[in-house]
């Protein structure tokens, strides 16, 4: 199917490029369908460095780095927004009061294709349940299933180019993706809402909001996913999600719902992500796929095959016998919770716990009473969040504090008993002069635990 005629000629400004891959991505499909581009960014060239050598080859490409201007912003066709960018800019609201559209990849995506395509959001879980369905749809069918959204590294407009008449989508959607489906008026025809908890406060709670509108806002966003669905769409969600849904102002709630707990899963399924949110996620995953005529055999045999995520509870091997997991994806204390009680203990301070980051303005909730009954120590990761931690923690916990990734895992390292688990399980964002973003921290922690893993075998040779 072709798409690329959809772009020939219009005249575009990506307000975003970022170092992930996805803003990349997209300039390249839009400056290869011959639109008129301008990628401008707030990071500088020499930040940006490795993204622009990318794009050199297109002519068509113009950049403007280290600032935005107005008058990128108008007689444009249309902007291409980075997720993420303040929905309160003053150059989104220039481009508005100009009369340019405004819209995001994912959104787009969908509405050029009009294929099928399931859309998973929440706080937690969303990646988890969309790789869940993701799997389970390609073993059944034994077809491609294409994935998309908020995947590391993937454009959602080149994957325009993999759109077949008969193709089926299933997205990971952010909140800040969301926006852009709003802006568009539409929804995936299935949607699943995994969870709702406080995260990216530091985004909403601007502007003198209190943090209950703060969050009234981030939930805004997320309901986009069902917002816009027609009758013959449906939602998978939790009473707790649903509650709040039946509460927002505008919205008729005509398509099909269905409410999903644990119990879903049996007893005994084989599922080999520990701990007891993934039961739910997987009960959700499984009332989505049954929506898709699935039965719950094949789901369940399907799902026993599914090995997780990279930086979800993801096991990397054992330091002389202490397993390790990566839960870097875990950027909220609620998450961390889930991360202790899904390997730890209880009451049997059997977990090495490496925490800390850049501080997102949340609640610690639990946290520090979990870390108390799961933790033999705490390695903490310097950092504004960490700072806040420290001030809640019991004396009796026993922590070490470093400035450098690598010296948590080595110090986590030395702490593990062979019946210890280590759990990296950050709690924070990533944000700070050694990470480019999230996915490089979760890079480098697993680099550094191949490290001690090949120093441990060493040591037991010698």
């Amino acid at each position: 199917m072709e798409f690329k005629e959809y772009f020939a000629g219009k005249k575009v400004t990506v307000m975003g490029l970022g170092l992930l891959g996805r803003g990349i991505g997209d300039a390249a499909y839009l400056a290869e369908a011959g639109a008129e581009v301008i990628v401008t960014d707030l990071k500088s060239s020499d930040d940006l460095s490795d993204s622009v050598d990318k794009l050199k080859e297109y002519d068509n490409i113009k950049f403007v780095l280290g600032e935005h201007r107005k008058e990128d912003f108008e007689n444009r066709d249309f902007i291409l927004v980075a997720a993420g960018v303040p929905f309160d800019s003053e150059f989104l609201q220039h481009a508005h009061a100009a009369s340019v559209p405004q819209k995001q990849s994912a959104a787009l995506f969908a509405e050029l294709s009009k294929i099928p395509i399931v859309g998973i959001t929440g706080t937690r879980g969303k990646s988890t349940v969309t790789h869940m369905i993701h799997h389970v749809l390609s073993e059944v069918t034994g077809e491609k299933v294409l994935l998309g959204g908020n995947v590391r590294g993937l454009s959602n407009l080149q994957l325009l180019n993999e759109v077949e008449e008969n193709s089926l989508c299933v997205m990971e959607l952010d909140s800040w993706q969301l926006q852009g489906w709003g802006w568009a008026h539409i929804s995936p025809q299935i949607a699943v809402f995994t969870n709702f908890m406080e995260d990216h406060l530091d985004y909403y709670e601007k502007a003198g909001r209190s943090r209950s509108e703060a969050m009234d806002l981030y939930f805004a966003d997320k309901a986009n996913i069902f917002r816009n669905q027609e009758e013959s769409g449906a939602l998978v969600t939790t009473p707790e999600v649903f509650e709040r849904a039946k509460k927002l102002k505008n919205i008729t709630l005509g398509q099909e719902v269905v409410l999903a707990d644990s119990s879903v899963i049996p007893e005994d399924a084989l599922l080999a992500m520990p701990g007891e949110h993934n039961r739910l996620n997987a009960a959700l995953a499984t009332e989505a796929l049954k929506l898709m005529s699935l039965t719950e055999e094949e789901i369940f045999t399907a799902l026993a095959s599914f090995s997780g995520v990279e930086g979800r509870l993801q096991y990397l091997g054992d330091i002389s016998g202490a397993k390790v997991y990566n839960d870097n994806n875990a950027t909220t204390p609620e998450a961390t919770v889930c991360g202790l009680k899904a390997v730890g203990k209880l009451d049997e301070n059997n977990v090495v716990l490496i925490i800390g980051g850049s501080d997102k303005n949340i609640e610690f909730g639990e946290l520090p009473e979990a870390i108390s009954q799961y933790c033999k120590k705490v390695i903490l990761y310097t950092g504004t969040g960490t700072e806040k931690l420290k001030a809640t923690l019991s004396a009796e916990v026993e922590t070490e504090e470093f400035e450098m990734l690598s010296e948590c895992v080595e110090a986590a390292a030395k702490a593990a008993a062979s019946t210890d688990a280590i759990l990296f399980s950050p709690a924070f964002s990533s944000f700070g002069k050694y990470f480019k973003n999230e996915y490089d921290r979760n890079d480098q922690f697993v680099l550094h635990v191949a490290e001690q893993i090949g120093k441990a075998a060493e040591s037991e040779v010698e």
